[in-house]
């Protein structure tokens, strides 16, 4: 039974017909691989499309703040939490298949992008293998453009479709969607749903040998035995992030439970109870120390959620 005075939100949360599970004030450190972040008001995975699009509309009903999240690989969440929604997509979007006769596959944004990654391996289909070891679900990974200079995903989209208020579904050529370095066109509210991915035949000895390089290079030059969000800052036009802010002398230099890895200068771990509000202080002093250096600014790469 719904409360009289229920919010169009409240009323559906509690509808036992809502295809999706709700978590009232769930801890986002369990959402990211941080293992930062204080409790969302609701921590919602929905499971279909309709519940997607009944959530989102009662949150523009209600004037109350939403974000669809992936597995939290490149999120930072305040220590206070997040006073909206944040939306795991389930059931219905993590479905993957492989059309043959296409060379294609048809993935669910909430599909791990590294299960496409190992299925396209053992195909014997080349393309994707620059994103071997790369952490987070497909749709997280196209909003980001995941990849490095030289091979990025969006190269590889033959279509995309999305969901946003207003529009409804809507699919589009990926050669209809602005892909950067970092970045896309995708609006901010604008759900990622589904997607195809091109890939070819390939010899799986030159396909395995790129995956292995990839993964050893990621090994030896990446911390990837500690709590993080990978990249912290984007590179800048025709230099490197870590090694401007290696260069600065701040390799190892600590705030809290937080560290800018000794590994990689780009990264910064949590060493055991790290709060955002530490990171923030890495990530302030990398910028001013950097830019005081080199007279570079740094940009973010990592997103933000519940700060002011």
């Amino acid at each position: 039974m719904t409360a009289r005075h229920a919010s169009p939100l409240e009323a559906l949360l509690v509808d036992d017909k809502f295809d999706g599970s709700v978590y009232p004030g769930e801890p986002m450190s369990r959402h990211t691989t941080y293992r930062i972040g204080g409790p969302a008001r609701f921590y919602v995975q929905v499971d279909s499309v309709r519940a997607l699009v009944s959530l989102v509309e009662a949150c523009g009903q209600t004037g109350t703040p939403w974000v669809v999240l992936g597995r939290g690989s490149n999120l930072l969440v305040a220590d206070a939490g997040f006073s909206g929604v944040a939306v795991s997509l389930g059931r219905d979007f993590r479905a993957s298949r492989f059309d043959a006769q296409a060379n294609r596959f048809c993935a669910g944004a909430g599909v791990l992008l590294s299960s496409v990654v190992q299925d396209a391996f053992h195909r014997s289909l080349a393309g994707l293998e620059f994103a071997v070891g790369t952490p987070g679900t497909l749709g997280g990974a196209l909003r980001m453009n995941a990849g490095s200079r030289d091979e990025w995903l969006g190269a590889r989209v033959a279509s995309v479709t999305t969901y946003s208020p207003g529009h409804g579904l809507v699919r589009r050529a990926g050669a209809e969607v602005a892909w950067g370095y970092r970045t896309s066109s995708f609006a901010a509210d604008e759900v990622l749903v589904e997607c195809e991915l091109a890939v070819e035949p390939a010899d799986p000895f030159f396909i395995r040998g790129k995956m292995e390089a990839s993964l050893a290079r990621r090994r030896k030059t990446q911390p990837l035995n500690e709590p993080s969000c990978g990249s912290v800052f984007k590179n800048p036009e025709g230099a490197s992030a870590g090694a401007l802010i290696e260069q600065a002398g701040l390799k190892g230099a600590r705030h809290g439970g937080a560290q800018i890895s000794e590994v990689h200068a780009n990264f910064i771990v949590n060493k055991g109870g790290a709060t955002a509000q530490d990171v923030c202080a890495l990530m302030e002093l990398a910028q001013t120390k950097v830019f005081e250096a080199h007279g570079v600014e740094l940009s973010p790469e990592v997103r933000f959620l519940g700060f002011a």
